[in-house]
């Protein structure tokens, strides 16, 4: 078991991609805690994931976008299992808008959640990495972080954000053994994109087979959707990884969709 005893924090857990990694995690025998705006969801990810093993997981209340939520959280799985071994920062949404129609208040939500949840639950979680010896933070990037589309500016600007501040936290926590990574799925088909679909036909004036054919997949080597099990597979390496040699890179998962 690549991760046995580990103590790991994945944001927005409760479903889809952050519930596909903390699955994976807990296969591999770490203690895992689901952290979610929606506690009642997050604690039956974790009974679930608990009956699994041979892991085990912890739901958790966290407001990504609060210092004291955050920091309170954090003192709690501490509290709870000792340290922290592992943070993967994923809790997002998403808001589409042309860039001449996007609500300055939808903007600093998209900004709030993605760049400011990264940086509140790193800070809270990189002292006990420290005093451990070492860690592994992990930000959920996009083919975003690489990339444009239209309707796309917050979600964008944000997603490019994380490659700066992974980057930042590579250089700092080295001499402490943390290591940063950043990982850069391309459309997977969770409740968020399922959301999209609707949204960008309306604004783009296309069907909705268009979207998903032509903007989400037209760029594919295969026209398939990455699956949650893809992305939690890159962040299981990124968590097991036995040194520094990976640390501030980022790894696109896309089916071909932005290649470097």
């Amino acid at each position: 078991m690549q991760l046995k005893d580990k103590v790991c924090v994945v944001t927005g857990a409760a479903r889809g991609i952050g519930e596909a990694i903390a699955r994976r995690y807990v296969q591999e025998g770490a203690r895992v805690a689901i952290a979610d705006l929606d506690l009642a969801s997050a604690n039956v990810t974790a009974r679930q994931l608990t009956a699994m093993g041979p892991g085990e997981a912890m739901g958790l209340v966290m407001d990504v976008v609060s210092e004291t939520v955050v920091n309170d959280g954090i003192a709690q799985i501490v509290a709870q299992w000792g340290g922290i071994d592992v943070l993967v920062s994923n809790a997002g949404i998403q808001i589409v808008h042309k860039i001449e129609d996007f609500p300055f208040a939808d903007w600093k939500k998209m900004l709030a959640i993605h760049l400011d949840g990264a940086f509140l639950t790193s800070r809270a979680c990189l002292p006990h990495m420290y005093a451990r010896g070492g860690g592994s933070v992990i930000f959920m990037g996009s083919v975003h972080s690489k990339e444009a589309s239209p309707l796309k500016a917050a979600y964008v600007t944000a997603k490019h954000g994380l490659l700066g501040l992974a980057r930042v936290i590579a250089k700092d926590g080295a001499e402490h053994g943390v290591r940063a990574n950043v990982i850069c799925p391309g459309f997977v088909r969770t409740p968020l994109v399922d959301k999209q679909i609707p949204e960008q036909a309306k604004e783009l004036g296309i069907s909705e087979d268009e979207v998903v054919g032509r903007i989400m997949l037209g760029n594919t080597v295969d026209k398939q959707f990455t699956t949650a099990e893809d992305v939690a597979e890159v962040a299981l390496f990124f968590a097991a990884f036995p040194s520094n040699a990976l640390t501030g890179q980022s790894l696109i998962v896309s089916h071909g969709w932005f290649m470097e």
